[in-house]
């Protein structure tokens, strides 16, 4: 039986010039430049991420942004309403580089993560553990890349699951999918050889 999801706020509007409904955190609408997490729920007892290959999703959600602060295991997680324990989402997206260079990233969770780059693990936050914040950088071209990001929450009494990044010289804030889209017309991209990335 498929997982139960729910839309996190109830307005859905157009976005203006690309005409897709806005994504929040933990909806069911469908965005081409958003995180798309599927959702499984893992045996009692787990202590690392599971084999996602291995496993049957039960559910889909989308988000554009990674930002759930650490609060209480029983106030949910965005878009889970069926389990507060035991379940685990791989979350899988696409971003675009306007300006090449290093950048850097933080993810913080509760339980165990991990932040992947183009299949390249960046952050390792795996297992049990309470609120923990990691950081990686990584070097990245011009164009598109792919972002993973595993997550699974344990045991009670907390969750929380924030991705951050920072360009050179400039301070963390939320990592936002949309903040990273190519330009609408592909004709106009900078790093066509990234383009079917």
């Amino acid at each position: 039986m498929r997982l139960a999801v729910y839309i996190a706020t109830a307005a859905m509007c157009l976005a203006g010039s690309q005409n897709e409904p806005t994504a929040t955190f933990g909806t069911t609408v469908y965005a081409s430049y958003g995180l798309r997490g599927s959702i499984y729920f893992i045996h009692r007892n787990s202590r690392k991420l599971p084999k996602f290959k291995k496993l049957k999703p039960v559910g889909e959600i989308y988000t554009p942004r990674l930002n759930v602060p650490p609060q209480a295991f029983d106030r949910g997680f965005p878009g889970v309403t069926d389990r507060f324990e035991w379940f685990a989402i791989d979350y899988t997206g696409k971003f675009w580089i306007e300006h090449p260079g290093e950048y850097q990233f933080q993810l913080l969770s509760d339980d165990g993560s991990k932040l992947y780059i183009d299949d390249q693990v960046v952050i390792d936050n795996d297992g049990i553990h309470a609120p923990v914040e990691k950081t990686g950088s990584v070097q990245l071209a011009g164009g598109i890349h792919r972002i993973r990001v595993s997550y699974f929450q344990g045991p009670k009494f907390h969750v929380a699951l924030v991705l951050k990044v920072a360009a050179a010289g400039e301070d963390f804030r939320v990592f936002n999918t949309d903040e990273f889209k190519p330009p609408p017309n592909p004709e106009q991209w900078r790093f066509p050889s990234t383009a079917a990335k």
